[in-house]
């Protein structure tokens, strides 16, 4: 049976995932961010976690939540720089089912006017995976900032039009509430 449209707001259950060798609850700004904008918004916070840039700790994250039922999307911030220790898109690209292309094309596009060619160093990713959506932003505050307003927000609403990615996302043609 295939998806429609809604008028009503759908609350999605999301994940964050700080990708990080430093941070710590106490300093993790960016991931903090990401929960406050998502809360926000009103949508739910499933889970948080910090793991260390290393593929498998970040795979085993992520594929945690991809697996989980209640689990909709999934905000990784860090990892995606072109340091030898930023691994994030090698341990998240093999998990997708599907790419979204237009996200790390997007995000560069609307970067440059913030930081200029610094912009192509920027690996950001995102895909489907089990009908959960995966995006993968920059560590920088800043850039997930970006990424939320710009981006992310609007296509994990139900209501934009003429387009967003709710209907292909798990339960959530029964959404209720998530308590």
């Amino acid at each position: 049976m295939a998806k429609t449209f809604t008028e009503d707001f759908i609350p999605l259950n999301i994940a964050v995932l700080t990708v990080s060798d430093s941070r710590t609850e106490d300093t993790d700004t960016s991931g903090q961010l990401l929960v406050e904008k998502l809360t926000d918004a009103g949508h739910f916070l499933s889970d948080k976690k910090i793991v260390v840039d290393n593929v498998y700790k970040i795979r085993a994250a992520v594929s945690q939540w991809i697996a989980d039922d209640k689990t909709q999307a999934v905000l990784i911030t860090g990892g995606t720089g072109f340091t030898r220790c930023d691994s994030t898109p090698e341990a998240v690209t093999p998990l997708l089912d599907k790419t979204v292309d237009g996200f790390g094309e997007l995000f560069r596009q609307i970067s440059y006017n913030q930081i200029g060619t610094s912009t192509i160093q920027s690996r950001a990713i995102a895909g489907l995976a089990n009908q959960t959506i995966v995006f993968c932003m920059p560590g920088s505050t800043n850039a997930c900032r970006t990424a939320w307003n710009d981006i992310i927000q609007t296509q994990l609403d139900s209501r934009h039009r003429p387009c967003n990615f709710v209907p292909q996302l798990k339960n959530t043609e029964n959404c209720g509430s998530r308590g």
